[in-house]
């Protein structure tokens, strides 16, 4: 294993150290360590904490949940101080640290950005998804879940600046209206995924644009839109050919007479059609599911 070789291998043999480090350490070695080990690598000595450095620098995927997610906001700056080169960052659930202060430098350094993951970061603010619009023009996928802060300026700059976005969350974003995100769509018709899930302020409107601005949208996660009526599933129905999944759980004025459609062009649905419901409910009062003879 990896982790016994660099261990046993101390750098007084001249052995591990020895390696091409940009060639051989770095990519084929270091790789496969987690990154909590690698972190107490840096201790071994000040040769291996130069090589930790050097792959922390050409790190290009970074997930704050393989250290765990009360990261010191000083671990957090000087472990990507170096790194340009970034493609995914993953910060979901840092809400007890993460500010725009120590999020800003790493965004604005790294433009090869594809792959951003920010839910339930509470403490950023709008100037976050500014500076991610503006430093991340290959942007394909960002996560705003949970992340009040987005208002509807911030994510008019996403759209106007991420027009190859393929999949966005922005579930309980609750300052968002239906304006707000028909410009997104108007502005990024490459849309596969997108979650507008617990948003109250979201309907027909938005859905209907949805459907007209986005033929590739395969899914769709409209739960506890409650002012999504019956109309804007049957437009869905009609634009959107590639549609997988969509979820209207909570959903309480979208009835099966609109869903019937996409039910069978087989979409996924998270609500079951009426005879199915009324039988689980059956099932639930009396304890048991009754025969029924479906052929009289």
């Amino acid at each position: 294993a990896p982790w016994h070789l660099m261990m046993s291998l101390t750098p007084s043999r001249g052995c591990l150290l020895d390696l091409p480090w940009e060639d051989i350490l770095v990519p084929h070695i270091l790789c496969h360590l987690p990154l909590q080990q690698l972190l107490s690598l840096q201790r071994v000595s000040k040769s291996f904490q130069s090589l930790i450095q050097l792959y922390l620098a050409n790190m290009r995927c970074f997930d704050s949940s393989q250290i765990g997610p009360a990261i010191p906001r000083a671990a957090f700056v000087n472990l990507l101080k170096d790194n340009e080169v970034l493609q995914q960052l993953a910060l979901q659930n840092c809400s007890g640290w993460l500010t725009d202060r120590e999020l800003l430098p790493v965004i604005g350094q790294n433009h090869h950005l594809h792959q951003i993951q920010l839910k339930g970061c509470a403490q950023l603010s709008r100037h976050a998804l500014v500076a991610i619009s503006l430093s991340c023009p290959n942007l394909r996928r960002l996560s705003l879940a949970h992340c009040e802060w987005v208002d509807s300026l911030s994510l008019r700059s996403l759209a106007d600046h991420c027009k190859a976005l393929e999949a966005v969350d922005l579930t309980a974003c609750r300052q968002l209206k239906d304006e707000a995100i028909c410009y997104l769509v108007q502005k990024c018709s490459r849309l596969k995924s997108l979650s507008l899930a617990v948003n109250a302020n979201v309907g027909d409107v938005a859905v209907e644009e949805i459907a007209k601005c986005c033929p590739e949208l395969e899914h769709l996660d409209l739960t506890g839109c409650l002012r999504v009526k019956n109309d804007s599933i049957r437009v869905l129905a009609e634009y959107c050919p590639k549609l997988r999944s969509l979820k209207v759980k909570h959903c309480h004025n979208v009835a099966e007479s609109s869903l019937s459609i996409l039910r069978s062009r087989g979409v996924e649905l998270d609500v079951e059609p009426p005879l199915q419901r009324a039988l689980v409910l059956l099932q639930d009062v009396v304890g048991f599911a009754p025969f029924i003879n479906l052929q009289i």
